[in-house]
């Protein structure tokens, strides 16, 4: 993400050299943006477990129905609000080696570039902002505000034009409405438009949580496809990546002022792209570990 956003200002980058750059940053800054599992037919295994587990298998599609319209990872009551974080990338591992994360054709030079890209990035502090907003179904992530934070936090400069959301048919506007929902309330799906010619849809595939007895402590985890496009007339086919975002949560002090938090990005190979997906096999080919630290404003 540091440099990526010198594909999405030039659009005089046509050639096919230019193409394979524009590849690589984008995997690059779906690395970083953040926006893993042992077999996910092996219900043992919790959420928690998948924090720390070193092998790890892309989960099942969630259970939820695919008409209700409302379906969405639902938080808390206590991490409502707007918080001030403290992001820290602190591990970064290839499970499976580094070809796996050369992009879709398995570049070895993508890849040392990637985790060049990486290693740059560990026990630096990333300052952001993210919001939690309470609907009539649950306490749900406020995805325009906090798509824009995270990318343009870890770009380092404003590389977001706009955020909007899009209708799915778990997750739509109009379901959400007939069920007494708002007409600000989050949904699944979101649509990024950079400051140049990209754009980036991204949806859910999955979720799950599990609130242990301790209620000052939160799991969950989200499983998400993007699909990274240019929007000139550049040939450079779209880069679809599978990624998944597994979160611990923990109260730091009864008024729930301060929380401390994990995340792990693990991040897959996608059929319709990558060369590699069948040796994959469908388990993650890189996993980043974050400390967070959450202060409400």
């Amino acid at each position: 993400m540091i440099s990526s956003t010198s594909a999405f200002v030039s659009q005089s980058k046509a050639n096919s050299a230019s193409r394979r750059k524009f590849i690589g940053e984008l995997i690059l800054l779906q690395t970083f943006a953040g926006a893993n599992i042992v077999q996910a037919a092996n219900v043992k295994d919790t959420i928690e477990s998948r924090l720390y587990a070193d092998i790890l298998t892309m989960p099942p599609p969630s259970k939820a129905s695919e008409f209700n319209g409302v379906d969405n990872l639902y938080y808390p009551e206590w991490l409502e609000g707007t918080w001030d974080v403290t992001q820290t990338l602190v591990n970064v591992s290839t499970p499976l080696g580094t070809k796996f994360v050369g992009g879709p054709a398995g570049s070895e030079s993508i890849a040392a570039e990637s985790l060049k890209e990486q290693a740059k990035q560990l026990n630096v502090p990333v300052k952001l902002q993210l919001r939690f907003v309470k609907t009539k179904f649950g306490v749900a992530e406020d995805r325009l505000f906090n798509t824009k934070e995270r990318l343009n936090s870890f770009a380092g400069r404003n590389v977001v034009s706009s955020v909007e959301y899009a209708n799915v048919g778990g997750s739509n506007r109009s379901s959400l409405l007939a069920m007494g929902g708002k007409e600000g309330d989050p949904l699944q799906t979101t649509v990024v438009r950079f400051k140049g010619p990209a754009a980036q849809k991204t949806f859910m595939l999955g979720h799950g949580e599990t609130n242990k007895q301790d209620p000052g402590v939160f799991f969950g985890y989200e499983s998400l496809r993007s699909i990274f496009a240019l929007t000139n007339q550049n040939t450079a086919p779209p880069v679809t990546t599978d990624t998944e975002c597994i979160w611990s949560f923990e109260k730091e002090d009864k008024e729930g002022r301060n929380i401390k938090a994990r995340l792990r990005l693990a991040s897959y190979l996608n059929p319709q792209t990558d060369s590699l997906y069948f040796d994959a096999k469908n388990r993650a080919v890189s996993l980043a570990d974050y400390n967070l630290t959450f202060q409400k404003v």
